[in-house]
């Protein structure tokens, strides 16, 4: 299924290159030097005003389809419109490159809101695995912006209203995805850069609301990631949620049909029920709803969907 097309001549349908002069620090001018968002508008039917960056994993050489595309389009459905993030990769791209193009993209939806159709207060970024790192590094390392400066985008927040981390690579410390550290900072990186790509170590009291989703037998990203992003989210008084599982494996994306691993759906306040981790990752995206303060007054599954993000909050 090709991304969802909009009418609308002032939103755009081809993929949006974040910096039409030429990134920050690129190497060339090949298609891998050349960050974008690809968009896939909700319905103007159904459409919330919020919107979702998503950023697939990939361990930082390449990005994987399954984390990009169904992942955005399930999110335009719901009313979400969402941009999957082309960022820069190793070997040719290392650390800054993947936070400057996540900073890039949230100030591109930002600056664009009105034209877009966009609520510039409910911009959310998810990230599957080192997409996932991507994901939690700009959500821990983002800035106000630069009111002086030149360019009308660089001058709005690069923060995030709200960060979904699916399994995601958190530390560069014991513990982290060997592949993605190396692509990123190298194998024998000095000690301030691994602490500062820490990113349970950058956890603030303004860190954005985070919902977190592991399997304890990740074979690939200890779950130890997420357990020590969640617990620095509560020593800083910052909003999070966090499930982990007991079996599963790494990579899911949004379900496998042939998945045997049964998991207790937790997603939202007052449901229980037992489901197949397909199931999960959906019910994970009306959790999104959570974090940004939806009451429970919302009776069935597509209201709470189509109320994402509602604009009510604290």
């Amino acid at each position: 299924m090709s991304n969802a097309q909009s009418n609308d001549p002032s939103r755009p349908n081809n993929p949006i290159v974040l910096w039409p002069n030429g990134a920050p620090g690129a190497v060339g001018s090949l298609p891998e030097d050349v960050p974008t968002l690809t968009p896939y508008w909700a319905a103007k039917d159904k459409a919330t005003g919020a919107a979702v960056i998503v950023c697939p994993g990939g361990g930082y050489s390449h990005l994987a389809e399954h984390e990009g595309r169904p992942v955005a389009e399930w999110f335009a459905s719901l009313g979400i419109t969402a941009f999957v993030l082309k960022y820069r990769l190793g070997p040719r791209y290392h650390h800054p490159a993947p936070l400057q193009d996540a900073a890039r993209a949230i100030r591109m939806l930002r600056s664009h809101a009105t034209e877009w159709q966009i609520d510039p207060k409910r911009i959310g970024i998810l990230g599957f695995s080192a997409g996932g790192h991507v994901a939690s590094t700009i959500g821990t390392h983002f800035d106000a912006g630069n009111a002086n400066d030149p360019d009308p985008i660089e001058r709005v927040s690069s923060r995030p209203d709200a960060m979904m981390l699916i399994y995601a690579v958190i530390t560069m410390r014991a513990g982290t995805h060997g592949g993605s550290k190396k692509l990123l900072i190298g194998e024998n990186a000095p000690e301030a850069l691994v602490a500062l790509l820490s990113n349970e170590e950058q956890v603030t009291k303004q860190t954005p609301p985070a919902f977190l989703v592991h399997a304890a037998t990740d074979p690939a990203v200890p779950v130890e990631n997420s357990l020590h992003f969640a617990e620095a989210m509560k020593k800083a008084g910052a909003p999070f949620e966090l499930h982990v599982y007991e079996r599963g494996p790494h990579g899911f994306g949004l379900g496998r049909q042939r998945s045997d691993f049964v998991y207790v759906a937790r997603a939202m306040r007052r449901l229980v029920a037992v489901a197949r981790i397909s199931r999960e990752i959906r019910m994970a995206v009306v959790s999104f709803a959570l974090l940004m303060r939806i009451t429970s007054r919302i009776s069935t599954p597509r209201e709470k969907a189509n109320n994402l993000l509602s604009r009510d909050q604290p």
